[in-house]
């Protein structure tokens, strides 16, 4: 047996020792640790031109709402379809254009170039001088301004993936807060459509005036589209009917089959000018005449009727949404979409 003050001594020592060991295990797991809670301490996506992290979002309390500080401090007047007038934030605006104007299934870099040319436009509407909305920025009619769906409703459209899709707009207008489409330091008239068949159009040939970063363009989109490749059915009389009434001087008496002359086209093979029964209508008034989805087409006479075989959608100027998709699923970032199809421009912040 051990002296007792020695049995003392070593239990002293063997308890130093012991508490040494547990203070570098608690040393260890804290350095282990501290990593991680830095990490956490900041936020999961920094939007670009964003100033806040993100908030607890709408809906679900799992859903992380991204900020988008800038957007927050501007404000949207928008006549709705009953004619009454609303003020929304920016980022409230935007959120329900791109859940009306893209589906939400596409790539979130195009969803971002949505945003920013929506964001664009808004702004140069808002610094014009136009009176066609009284009391109002601009409207929710596609046919006039941008479309627009209020939240609640695209929710109730995409049903489960509700939330997911919801989200995921969110990201793309946060990402892109305050930033739009600049040419020479500016915001630019930001068009945008459905879909090219292989190339946009050049503003010039659709409405008469040349636009720098309105130039035609290659786009990638193809058979992927839905309705990529849509036919227009008419009759000898209804195409005479449709005519007439818009173009009074037109002759068209006579064989059917000599009606329509030959078209001139552009690079995408859409049409320029196409002569009928006389009078040379442009690509666009033609679309516009017989309600066809654009103005890439052939005109075919059976001897029965006349067969309008279209490619694309949409008046092919400006930034195609598909195209947009296509280029962000090769790997494209939003501002490599966004000065791909505006010629010359650039992407900055707005305000």
């Amino acid at each position: 047996m051990m002296p007792i003050r020695e049995e003392r001594s070593g239990t002293r020592r063997g308890r130093e020792l012991r508490q040494t060991v547990t203070a570098a295990l608690a040393l260890a797991v804290a350095l282990f640790f501290l990593p991680l809670l830095a990490v956490r301490g900041e936020p999961l996506y920094t939007p670009e031109g964003a100033d806040a992290p993100p908030q607890e979002g709408k809906g679900s309390p799992a859903v992380q709402e991204m900020a988008a500080a800038k957007d927050r401090g501007r404000i949207v007047r928008l006549q709705m379809e009953d004619s009454q007038v609303e003020e929304l934030t920016m980022e409230e605006y935007l959120w329900g254009v791109v859940a009306a104007e893209m589906p939400a299934s596409f790539e979130e870099e195009a969803l971002k170039a949505q945003a920013c040319a929506a964001r664009t436009y808004t702004v140069t509407c808002q610094n014009s001088a136009s009176t066609k909305h009284s009391g109002a920025d601009l409207c929710a009619d596609s046919t006039c301004c941008q479309a627009y769906i209020r939240r609640e409703d695209a929710q109730a459209r995409w049903g489960l993936d509700a939330g997911t899709y919801t989200e995921k707009i969110q990201r793309a207008v946060a990402g892109t807060d305050g930033l739009g489409v600049l040419y020479e330091g500016e915001p630019i008239q930001a068009l945008f459509f459905s879909s090219a068949a292989g190339r946009t159009v050049d503003a010039v040939e659709v409405w008469g005036n040349a636009v720098d970063y309105l130039k035609s363009v290659d786009s990638p989109e193809g058979d992927e589209v839905p309705n990529y490749h849509t036919q227009e059915v008419l009759t000898a009389d209804q195409v005479k009917e449709l005519t007439l009434a818009a173009y009074p001087g037109a002759d068209l008496s006579g064989d059917p089959a000599g009606w329509f002359g030959q078209a001139s086209r552009n690079e995408g093979g859409g049409v320029i000018s196409i002569p009928l029964g006389g009078v040379t209508l442009t690509g666009g008034q033609a679309r516009a005449l017989f309600s066809l989805r654009s103005a890439c087409f052939t005109v075919s006479w059976d001897g029965e009727a006349f067969t309008f075989d279209v490619t694309g959608y949409g008046h092919g100027v400006g930034m195609s949404q598909y195209g947009a998709n296509a280029m962000a699923r090769e790997g494209s970032g939003f501002r490599d979409i966004l000065t791909w199809y505006y010629t010359g421009a650039e992407v900055g912040p707005l305000w």
